[in-house]
């Protein structure tokens, strides 16, 4: 109940004793239903302020779930790659051959890979595919008449998707093919 509410409750009792008639039968009538009415707006005032606390309390619950979530999602995400650089601060300890060392941030990578998966985080197809605009952006392009025209010859930066959406486009050249293109 708003306080306006109550305020108008309050303004029809004092309206009501303002303008009772003397005697007996009807100062008591008034007299107990001014008590009613009374008791009334006591109990609209105490459902208000439970409702007010009940609605503080939801709103700060969800302001706790809220947060809640967002650090099981960043946890989640995080996790995988705790191994990865585990693995990082390994091979800057080590001293190994320049081939040792290809070789353990060779299997560093494959790990990261497997987390990104494990995140549904897949690379865009690039070398051999078709050039598609809407996931390689071409950074240039190489004469051929060995390939066809718009091919994605080489592939610079590797791009990624999240399920079916974008998260960045491949770096790539694609062949020019001029044989093709006169045809």
């Amino acid at each position: 109940m708003s306080e306006p509410l109550v305020e108008e409750l309050n303004a029809e009792v004092l309206d009501q004793e303002q303008s009772s008639q003397p005697g007996e039968e009807a100062g008591g009538a008034l007299e107990a239903q001014l008590e009613q009415m009374k008791g009334e707006r006591d109990q609209m005032k105490d459902r208000l302020a439970r409702l007010q606390a009940e609605f503080d309390n939801f709103r700060k619950r969800q302001v706790q779930e809220r947060q809640d979530a967002r650090d099981y999602t960043v946890t989640s995400t995080v996790e995988p790659f705790l191994g990865v650089m585990d693995n990082f601060q390994l091979a800057l300890k080590a001293d190994g051959t320049a081939e040792q060392l290809r070789a353990g941030v060779e299997l560093i990578l494959k790990q990261m890979e497997d987390a990104l998966k494990g995140l549904s985080v897949v690379p865009v197809e690039t070398i051999g595919a078709q050039f598609d605009p809407r996931v390689h952006e071409a950074l240039g392009s190489i004469e051929t008449v060995e390939f066809p025209d718009h091919q994605v010859m080489e592939e610079i930066r590797k791009g990624y998707k999240i399920r079916e959406k974008l998260l960045r486009p491949a770096l790539v050249r694609i062949a020019s093919n001029t044989a093709q293109v006169q045809d």
